[in-house]
């Protein structure tokens, strides 16, 4: 894999799937390798990009930092900046996930010159200083009670919510983030849980990371790019409401629901989410 050096010293590796204009990717977790995204449901051929698939610090390729404190989101901004200088580009097309949704919007505030697009996909938005109440979780638990392991699933939920989830309960409860829970998902979840930091997500939202959400809210309601976010119908967080709040900050925000998915939709349905992120890159290109 390809690496490139941090501010502060620390090699970071990215991969690049596809060809065509590059689409920077930001896997989530918090601090999960970028393994989980794939080609995100085949979008390289659909929409002629290239992924850009980047591991953040002390994540799959990347290396460990010296400084554990660097691991917070906020001072993971300036390496997606170097990583934008490294590549060459003047302007960048940003794919955040879940949690690097903060990540991505910390990096807008600071360098809105540098954002051609954004690609939210059920993002987190804590950075412009919209939170995702846990009431939309048990909202999202309730649209499944039609499942096989619904009545499994409610315990555990409620275990989780107390603060009193077991590693098993966790485990069970990764059938809310995908629409449909079969061997692929299955398989998926297991993948994601071995590219996981937890040290380093525990530190990514630490004390002061927000402190400039308002700040960076400001910025974000100016910027001058064409923004996607893409919710999932079933996802638990961001619920679809919130969703729309996170697009409504920008003047050239667009909001899409996609039918049936959850936190992982380009596994729920690639066709659509391709169809979707293609059809909003073609035109963002024009």
């Amino acid at each position: 894999m390809p690496t490139f050096p941090a501010p502060d010293g620390t090699r970071l590796a990215y991969r690049i799937v596809g060809e065509g204009d590059p689409l920077i990717c930001l896997p989530g977790g918090p601090m999960q390798a970028s393994a989980y995204l794939g080609d995100l449901g085949g979008l390289p051929s659909a929409a002629g990009r290239s992924l850009v698939l980047l591991d953040l610090r002390g994540t799959g390729e990347s290396e460990t930092p010296a400084d554990p404190s660097s691991y917070r989101v906020d001072r993971q901004v300036d390496d997606v900046e170097t990583l934008r200088a490294h590549l060459g580009l003047e302007r960048i097309d940003v794919l955040p996930h879940s949690a690097s949704g903060d990540l991505a919007l910390l990096y807008a505030g600071r360098y809105p010159q540098r954002i051609r697009s954004l690609v939210l996909v059920t993002a987190r938005a804590r950075a412009a200083e919209i939170e995702f109440p846990l009431e939309g979780r048990r909202e999202a638990l309730a649209l499944r009670s039609g499942e096989p392991w619904y009545d499994e699933a409610v315990p555990a939920f409620e275990r989780a919510m107390a603060g009193e989830a077991t590693e098993d309960d966790w485990r069970f409860l990764d059938r809310l983030a995908y629409g449909r829970w079969d061997t692929a998902a299955e398989a998926h979840a297991a993948l994601g849980e071995d590219g996981y930091n937890e040290e380093a997500a525990h530190a990514y939202p630490g004390p002061g990371a927000f402190d400039d959400a308002a700040a960076v809210r400001e910025v974000l309601t100016k910027l001058d790019a064409p923004v996607l976010v893409l919710a999932g119908e079933l996802d638990p967080s961001p619920r679809p409401d919130k969703a729309a709040e996170v697009a409504a900050l920008f003047p050239r925000g667009e909001f899409v629901v996609q039918p049936g998915a959850a936190h992982i939709p380009w596994l729920d349905d690639p066709k659509v989410f391709v169809r979707t992120v293609g059809e909003f890159l073609s035109r963002s290109d024009a």
